[in-house]
């Protein structure tokens, strides 16, 4: 007896070569051109392939076959820098809108102390001028 089920059909690979050389064609046409499109279609491509071959390209792991970077310890390492980095680039930004926060309080805080020393000067000047007239 023989299978008659069709084989499994084989995914496209493209190499890293390939995907630049692509991306550098799709970013050379205007935006919003019809040659971008023509680029895709000719080259049997989805418009999602260049949207992520070109976050892999901004992340550096632009590799050959199914895009996914290789399992070696150097890019784990590497995803995991850039993981922390990104975390303490928001940890960073979120202090510096405490901090401006704060310093905006504590120029508040300090014209409310200034008003409160020129008044106590202003009462203390009102008392020593009403006992002199009671003298």
């Amino acid at each position: 007896m023989t299978d008659k089920r069709p084989s499994r059909p084989v995914r496209r690979t493209f190499t890293a070569a390939y995907k630049t050389r692509i991306l550098a064609a799709y970013d050379a046409l205007p935006e919003g051109s019809p040659e971008r499109g023509a680029l895709l279609r000719t080259e049997k491509l989805y418009h999602s392939h260049i949207e992520h071959w070109r976050k892999q390209q901004d992340n550096g792991t632009l590799a050959a076959s199914t895009g996914k970077p290789k399992k070696d310890a150097e890019s784990e390492e590497l995803a995991r820098l850039r993981a922390e980095n990104k975390k303490l680039k928001a940890d960073a930004a979120k202090l510096a809108a405490r901090n401006d926060k704060l310093a905006g309080e504590l120029g508040k805080t300090r014209t409310a102390l200034d008003i409160a020393g020129k008044a106590f000067a202003l009462l203390e000047n009102i008392s020593s001028s009403a006992d002199s007239d009671e003298s």
